[in-house]
């Protein structure tokens, strides 16, 4: 059924979009570098439509020109664009860095390129970012992108999180720079760590399927590609002061030296957030700072030194709660089970509390060898620090709730107005004879994390190859260690074997669990593209190889050995694309690829513990897509069908005791159709908008969990049976229109309206242990739609260039369910939910000087 709909609805949108015909003339040249060299990929345009061209390997071009057309933009990213009057049929140009260190960023990233590139993707730009974004979360900034689900989650500063064509993090591969940042172990991203990023990113890019990098990451869903600033090329900077909702406060800064006589430059900037949050009791603050120092070493070489990190603390909302709870709780929507106060300040509970930094710095040499070939390599180090607030102890429960249903426990201390009673808590300490019964403590996950990132670009005749290294070293450290006894002088842990468990411990000691994992990560990659103005192609291939290795302090003696053997997984990836421009505005493409992903390292060794896992599998993954793009003056659409399969997926989620459950043996098809189109129908006014339809489901086959406490100790083992339920935590019917216009001179008004659909709770493997439990499917969340509202104000203060950004995101205050956990009934009434935010607003001054 599906396939009938995809081929009803290609040959829907092929003859909908007709071929225009103008009096035309033809254009033909060579855009090349201050080197004379060719450029293949610029981009070149009819100005003010959508009309365009390509240039081949050769930097070769030829276009079409409606008679009355005059000027011609060139644009190439790390290049700067430039308009050309169009003064004869033959037009030669040179183009000139914008920064020659964001171009070779670029290759090594796999930027793609309109009509070239044979994948689906879609292009964000600073401005848009700037305008857009205003006090969201930075993924969100990708809602109006087909095949994506953002949302806020708890509510907490930076605890969004993002879905690709029904994928979570781990198997969207997410690059900053070319280097990816997925967590070494588990895949994760944690967007609280890269909370800055929106000020210092130059552009952004989403390439969804397998997408166009050569590295072998986990880009199953997409991926996700950010380039940062490096040093501008003009001497300058900016200042900004923002202010939002719920005391939201933002105060950020960048200077640039430009480019110096003797081959220096450099850009720094720096940023300050905080405030107390639209969710009760998620106050934060967070800081950001970015560094980059380039040299020019001769006319062919540059070293650029990056460095960049954003330190945070944030209280968290990590219940959800029943709607019924929700509706009669005072605080309504907001409602956050997970505070208290202490000395009148808000007090996050258990997973209600993060603190992290994750400097990164990079330091990057290019190296232009010849006319035909270049050398980009990285090197890049990550020292992170920071964890997040749990409650241990034998009374733990009485400063927690239920994570399932959002109730209290019987034990849960509560104030008269519903908060957490921590001094109830600290008298119970007080009054114990045998030490603190429940304590405050952190879950450390820091990391020491080390890579290599060379890239090789040559040319071959008629073929640009690529090959490369990719070295990674990883060491993370997890223990929990006491943060605050609570009222009583002394905790009793028994986990260690290696410390006799009556040992009073105090602040600072570590308990319950210290381990170490270690990943080695050794991979090649290669590619063979070939380019010219009609026709593109692309083969590439990528192996690697993980070892790992597990260290645990508590659970065995020095003398037995604590620290396991390497582990080793061997893995590959091929994939392959192909995109054909029939003529100035028809393109198709076609992409496909297969992989073996080695397991991460939490499945690879048993419950936590030293012992390997036997039957730990590498998965497996197929994926293809078929793609259209048409062009012409005034209007951009492309339309894509994929599908992708998934064996042996690996997978886990938080549970009712705070602990992991790891699901094994997952199967999963993906499949659906994207369209998107953007018009122009004067330089005043543009219109977008996008559709896409998923139909992603969990395979037939039994699924294996294991079920973890929170001090990672085994709790059971059962069978749950997932057959034919939808895939959750998405929307799988997503729409977006959105319409810019310049309403006054400098003033541009936006309206964007994002429509959700076919969202399913995330299933709960409690209720799926009957061998019938797939014959019901998860909870139908209720469509909602959202409109935000955005306002751009250009004008001069004295000799200096300001912009005023106004935004309303939810403009109408629509109250909807952004996320929610199956319920047993699989309804309503039983399933816990998140609500998402109502309406909110900020309002940015940037000055430029």
């Amino acid at each position: 059924m599906m396939k009938k709909v995809f081929t009803i609805l290609l040959l829907i949108v092929l003859t909908s979009l007709s071929y225009q015909s103008y009096a035309q003339k033809t254009i033909t040249g060579t855009v090349s570098s201050d080197s004379e060299d060719g450029i293949p990929g610029v981009t070149v345009l009819v100005k003010d439509t959508n009309l365009g061209a390509i240039t081949d390997l050769d930097g070769k071009y030829s276009i079409e020109v409606p008679n009355g057309a005059n000027t011609l933009v060139f644009s190439y990213v790390g290049m700067k664009t430039q308009e050309i009057e169009i003064t004869g049929t033959v037009l030669n140009i040179k183009l000139v860095p914008e920064n020659e260190d964001i171009a070779e960023i670029l290759v090594v990233a796999s930027f793609a390129q309109d009509r070239k590139t044979p994948v689906s993707f879609s292009t964000i730009t600073p401005e848009v970012i700037t305008e857009k974004l205003g006090n969201q979360e930075y993924p969100e900034i990708l809602k109006s992108t087909p095949s994506v689900y953002a949302t806020k989650k708890g509510g907490g500063y930076g605890d969004s999180r993002i879905n690709m064509r029904g994928f979570d993090s781990n198997n969207i591969g997410v690059l900053i720079n070319g280097v990816p940042v997925n967590d070494m172990e588990t895949g994760k991203v944690y967007w609280s760590n890269w909370a800055g990023l929106s000020d210092v990113t130059r552009l952004m890019q989403v390439q969804r399927g397998l997408g166009a990098s050569k590295l072998a990451i986990s880009s199953v869903g997409g991926t996700i590609n950010i380039i940062t600033k490096t040093t501008d090329a003009e001497k300058g900077g900016s200042v900004s002061v923002a202010t939002g909702n719920d005391g939201y406060n933002k105060v950020s800064f960048s200077l640039s030296t430009g480019l110096t006589e003797n081959g220096w430059s450099a850009t720094i900037s720096g940023s300050k957030t905080s405030g107390d949050g639209y969710i009760n009791g998620t106050n934060f603050l967070g800081y950001s700072y970015f560094l980059n120092i380039s040299k020019r070493l001769t006319d062919n070489q540059t070293l650029a030194l990056t460095a960049f990190g954003a330190p945070q603390w944030h209280n968290q909302r990590s219940s959800q709660h029943l709607i019924s709870e929700y509706m009669t709780n005072p605080d309504g929507t907001k409602f956050n089970s997970n505070y208290g106060y202490i000395n009148g300040e808000v007090y996050g509970s258990g997973y209600s509390y993060n603190e992290y930094h994750k400097p990164q710095i990079s330091l990057n040499h290019n190296w232009h060898i010849n006319s035909t070939t270049s050398l980009s390599t990285a090197l890049y180090a990550s020292k992170s620090s920071g964890g997040g607030r749990r409650i241990a102890g034998d009374q733990k429960n009485t400063l927690l709730f239920d994570r399932y249903t959002g109730l209290p426990f019987d034990e849960t201390k509560l104030t008269p107005d519903g908060h957490l009673d921590y001094d109830a808590v600290m008298q119970m300490n007080q009054e114990s004879l045998t030490g603190s019964q429940a304590i405050i403590a952190m879950s450390n996950n820091s990391h020491d994390w080390y890579g290599l990132l060379s890239t090789l670009n040559t040319k071959v005749s008629d073929i640009n190859l690529t090959i490369g290294l990719d070295g990674r070293y990883y060491k993370g450290y997890h223990y929990q260690e006491i943060d605050d006894l609570f009222g009583g002088e002394y905790f009793l842990d028994d986990r260690n074997i290696n410390r006799d468990p009556s040992t009073p411990l105090h602040e600072g000691d570590k308990f319950s669990y210290y381990n170490v994992g270690e990943v080695l990560w050794e991979g090649l990659f290669a590619q063979g593209e070939y380019v010219q103005e009609t026709f593109s192609a692309f083969i590439s291939g990528a192996v690697s190889n993980s070892s790992y290795r597990r260290t645990d302090y508590f659970q065995y003696t020095p003398e037995e050995g604590q620290t396991t053997d390497w582990q080793n997984f061997l893995a590959y990836s091929a994939k392959g694309g192909t995109n054909y421009n029939i003529n100035m505005n028809h393109n198709i493409f076609l992409n496909g690829g297969y992989f073996i992903r080695a397991p991460y390292f939490k499945y690879t060794f048993m419950g936590y513990t030293n012992e390997f896992n036997l039957n730990v599998k590498n998965e497996r993954v197929f994926s293809a897509e078929l793609g259209y793009g048409y062009k012409s003056k005034k209007l951009k659409g492309n339309i894509a069908l994929y599908h992708t399969e998934w064996k042996d997926k690996a997978m886990t989620k938080t549970n009712i005791d705070g602990g992991t459950d790891i699901y094994t043996g997952l199967d999963a098809i993906h499949q659906g159709i994207e369209v998107e189109l953007t018009y122009k129908p004067s330089k005043k006014i543009k219109v977008k908008g996008m559709v896409s339809i998923g139909d992603w489901v969990w395979g037939d086959n039994p699924v294996t969990v294991e079920s973890y406490d929170q001090d990672q100790q085994l709790m059971d083992t059962f069978t749950a049976y997932t057959g034919g339920v939808h895939v959750g935590d998405a929307a799988q019917t997503t729409a977006a229109l959105s319409i810019d216009a310049e309403v006054l001179p400098k003033v541009t008004l936006g309206l964007d309206v994002n429509y959700y659909d076919n969202l399913y709770a995330y299933f709960d493997v409690n209720n799926r242990v009957s061998p019938t439990a797939s014959d019901v499917d998860a909870w139908q969340m209720p469509a909602y739609i959202l409109s935000d509202l955005s306002l751009k104000y250009k004008f001069n203060i004295g000799k200096l260039d300001a912009s005023l950004y106004g935004k309303v995101n939810n403009l109408f205050d629509t109250e909807y369910i952004a996320d929610a956990t199956d319920g047993s009934t699989h309804d309503y009434d039983t399933s816990p939910v998140f609500y998402g935010f109502g309406r909110t607003w900020s309002l940015a001054l940037k000055i430029r000087f």
